[in-house]
């Protein structure tokens, strides 16, 4: 979604079939009053793009703990799950620890992956709700508690679909936890500087 709060919704692909897009907006955290995440900006942009009718719509998929092993750091994984966070992570998370929380972060990483393993096999397809680019492989940071596209990439190498892989961020903010999760790994670029010549 460009920043401004608005988006283009396009026609559909050439031969009336639609995309595949994933969403688990349902999965809501309840924040405190005043919070600066907008957190109902997921469920407005699944009713517009299902009202434009270009999309084929699945409810994401949780990421399990071996999906999460492969990018994050087991320990950490662990404190999430048990709510076992010290009070600065949660702080540099930016987000109260809750169940809710938790298996949001689980879904959102869950429909990345989903997306592009359909992708590989349509051609394109889209998550509605990823970004975590900011989560590192031991903490969470920016509202982002599991990195949604390392564990995609992990995901599909592990079984085989793909070899090698670039990230291409456009967040003027940057992705400094992909970048740091594949920092020496020859086998994924990731481009988030590209969104400081933008900025």
């Amino acid at each position: 979604m460009p920043h401004g709060g608005g988006f283009r919704i396009y026609p559909a692909r050439a031969g009336g079939t639609s995309v595949k897009a994933y969403y688990s907006d349902h999965y809501v955290l309840l924040l405190p009053e005043g919070h600066k995440f907008p957190m109902a900006k997921y469920a407005l942009l699944r009713r517009r793009v299902e009202e434009a009718g270009m999309t084929d719509l699945a409810a994401a998929e949780r990421a399990t703990d071996d999906d999460l092993h492969r990018a994050h750091d087991p320990a950490y994984v662990d404190r999430v799950a048990r709510g076992a966070l010290d009070p600065s992570e949660l702080r540099r998370i930016g987000f109260p620890w809750s169940a809710a929380m938790v298996e949001r972060s689980r879904r959102s990483v869950g429909a990345t992956a989903a997306a592009c393993r359909a992708a590989l096999d349509d051609g394109v397809a889209v998550n509605l709700v990823g970004g975590t680019q900011h989560a590192f492989a031991d903490r969470g940071e920016g509202f982002c508690v599991f990195n949604d596209s390392a564990v995609a990439v992990r995901a599909l190498q592990a079984e085989g679909r793909i070899r090698r892989a670039i990230v291409i961020d456009c967040d003027v903010h940057q992705g400094n936890g992909t970048a740091s999760i594949f920092a020496g790994d020859e086998t994924v670029t990731v481009a988030a500087e590209i969104a400081g010549a933008w900025a």
